[in-house]
């Protein structure tokens, strides 16, 4: 079997802005998964009790829910139900963020309860609210210690977009599924895409991995 790169080659503007646009989408939803994650584990630690039952239901039922199943109704059918459509790009935004905020928030919940209780009771006995509390002692510790899990919820979100092509969304996967197309060389094609996407994966890991890794020290309580 001869390979031919050329069609890699012959398109690499229309791959370049694919790659731009998975990025921007993998940005944005790691961000904003993170952002939901913070506020729905705050409010199950520290919200009201009649509320907590509901988090848990959505976080489970995210959490056994296939991504594309997510992906494909926020695109399909939550426009029938609302009667608004939503772009490509801001469906896919809109799902991932749903789908990964429930890992979040598990993550974030897990690292607050690693504080040990009589920090908290020691601000609180100085006078500290309980904003004080969580911005001075117990959210500085719990970011270091989530740490690694952290570099595990942006290698998913990153991984994920990837389906976003399902809903025409126009990422790398999807510039790859219409160069492969047209021109006959799906091997070429898809193993370039695989690389791009080690390339971008692997030194995300390793750099959560080295930072976590300087940082630990302050974790420790």
């Amino acid at each position: 079997m001869e390979f031919d790169f050329s069609p890699i080659a012959d398109n690499w503007r229309f791959f370049l802005s694919g790659l731009g646009v998975t990025i921007a989408l993998s940005i944005v939803s790691a961000i904003t998964s993170i952002l939901a994650g913070l506020f729905i584990a705050l409010l199950r630690l520290y919200g009201p009790p009649w509320l907590r039952p509901l988090l848990v239901f959505y976080i489970d039922t995210m959490r056994a829910i296939p991504v594309l199943v997510v992906l494909v109704w926020m695109y399909f059918a939550f426009p029938i139900l609302v009667g608004v459509t939503l772009p490509p790009f801001w469906a896919a935004l809109v799902a991932l963020t749903l789908h990964i905020a429930a890992y979040s928030a598990e993550v974030m919940r897990a690292g607050i309860e690693s504080v040990r209780p009589g920090q908290t009771r020691a601000a609180l006995a100085l006078g500290m609210s309980r904003a004080q509390l969580l911005r001075k002692v117990v959210l500085p510790q719990a970011t270091i210690r989530m740490l690694p899990a952290f570099g595990s919820i942006l290698t998913m979100a990153i991984k994920d977009t990837a389906i976003a092509t399902v809903i025409a969304v126009p990422e790398l996967m999807h510039s790859a599924e219409t160069v492969a197309g047209q021109s006959y060389r799906p091997v070429e094609v898809f193993t370039a895409v695989m690389v791009a996407f080690f390339c971008i994966l692997f030194p995300v890991t390793r750099g959560v991995d080295r930072l976590y890794q300087r940082v630990a020290h302050l974790g420790r309580s």
